[in-house]
C-alpha cells in the first residue's frame, strides 16, 4: 500500500528526479499524440512501427563509428544522429518501394521493419561481443529508460516536442487537406510530396527523442493510441489534434506518476497501459464513435420512430 504522503509527493513533482521524469513524459505524450493523430487519418499507423524499428541499426552503427575512432560510444548526440539517418532511411525506402512496385504501404512498411529491425538485432549481437559493448547500454534503445533520464535526455526531448508540437500549429491548413483529400490537394498544386517527407521528417524526429523515454518497442503504442482515443470523440481535426495531445500528456504524467510509486515496473510499459485505458475507455463511450453511445442512439431513434408509428395508428 502507498502512504498519502508519498502520492502527494509524486503527484506535486517535489523531487527532482521525478519531476524531470514526469515531464519528459508528459512532453513526449502531447508531441506523440498530434502526430499520431495525422498516421491515423492518412492510415499510416504502420509507418510509426517501421520507422522506430528502423532506427536500431544507426544506434548500433554510430556506437561502432564512435569506438572505431577512438571513443566510447556511449555520445547521445551521436547515437540519435545514427538513429535518425537510418530512420529517414527506412521512411525513403518505404517511399521508393511505393512508387516503384504494386507492393502497397503496409507490405512495405512490414519488409522495412523486419529487416532494418534484423539488421540492428545483428549489429547489437556483434556489439555485445566487443571489449566495450556489454557497458554499452544500449538495450535502453529498445525498451527505454524512463526512470534514470538525466537533464541533457530532457532537453534534448523537450527541443523535439516543441518542434513537433509548431507544425499542427504552423501548417494545420496544409496537412488537413494532405490528410482528408490528397489527389485535390496536388490538382490544386501544393507541394503533396514535400508536405508527405515533412511529416515524415517530423515523425523521425519524435521518434527518436522518444527511444530514450518508452523505447523503439513502445513508441508505436504512444504514438498512435492517444490519436486513435480522440478519434472516437469528435470529427473535426482541430478538437482531435487538442484531445489527442491532452490523451497523450495525461498518460504520460499518469504513467510515470505510478512508475515513481512502483519502482520496480517499467515506466514506458505503465505509460502504454494507461494510454490503453483511455483507448478502452473512448472505444466505449466516446461521444462521436464510442459504440455504447452509438447503441443509445440507434435505441433513441428506433423508439422515435414507434412512437410516431404509434401516433399515426391512432390518428
Amino acid at each position: 500500500m502507498f502512504e498519502w504522503q508519498e502520492l502527494l509527493e509524486v503527484l506535486s513533482l517535489r523531487d527532482y528526479n521525478t519531476r524531470l521524469v514526469v515531464s519528459s513524459a508528459v512532453l513526449l505524450g502531447a508531441a506523440c499524440g498530434p502526430m499520431g493523430a495525422y498516421l491515423v487519418l492518412r492510415r499510416r499507423s504502420l509507418m510509426g512501427d517501421a520507422l522506430s524499428h528502423a532506427t536500431l541499426p544507426g544506434v548500433a552503427l554510430a556506437f561502432l563509428a564512435s569506438v572505431w575512432l577512438g571513443g566510447d560510444g556511449k555520445s547521445l548526440p551521436l547515437l540519435l544522429c545514427g538513429a535518425a539517418l537510418t530512420g529517414l532511411l527506412g521512411c525513403g525506402v518505404v517511399q521508393f518501394i511505393r512508387d516503384r512496385t504494386r507492393i502497397k504501404d503496409d507490405a512495405a512498411m512490414g519488409i522495412v521493419l523486419s529487416v532494418f529491425f534484423g539488421l540492428g538485432v545483428v549489429l547489437l549481437g556483434f556489439i555485445q561481443s566487443m571489449p566495450k559493448g556489454s557497458a554499452a547500454g544500449l538495450e535502453s534503445f529498445i525498451y527505454g529508460k524512463t526512470a534514470s533520464m538525466v537533464q541533457n535526455d530532457f532537453f534534448v526531448l523537450s527541443g523535439s516536442a516543441l518542434v513537433v508540437l509548431s507544425a499542427p500549429v504552423l501548417l494545420f491548413k496544409e496537412l488537413r487537406l494532405l490528410c482528408f483529400d490528397g489527389e485535390y490537394a496536388a490538382v490544386l498544386g501544393w507541394p503533396v510530396k514535400r508536405l508527405d517527407a515533412l511529416l515524415m521528417v517530423l515523425l523521425t524526429v519524435i521518434v527518436v527523442a522518444g527511444l530514450q523515454a518508452v523505447g523503439l518497442v513502445l513508441i508505436i503504442a504512444f504514438l498512435v493510441i492517444p490519436g486513435a482515443s480522440a478519434r472516437f470523440w469528435t470529427e473535426r481535426l482541430d478538437q482531435m489534434l487538442l484531445l489527442s495531445a491532452l490523451f497523450g500528456a495525461f498518460s504520460g504524467w499518469l504513467g510515470a506518476a505510478l512508475s515513481a510509486l512502483a519502482p520496480r515496473l517499467p515506466p514506458g510499459a505503465l505509460i502504454v497501459l494507461v494510454a490503453s485505458v483511455g483507448f478502452a475507455l473512448s472505444f466505449f463511450f466516446g461521444r462521436e464513435r464510442g459504440l455504447f453511445i452509438q447503441f443509445l442512439r440507434r435505441r433513441f431513434l428506433m423508439q422515435q420512430g414507434d412512437a410516431k408509428d404509434d401516433l399515426v395508428c391512432h390518428r
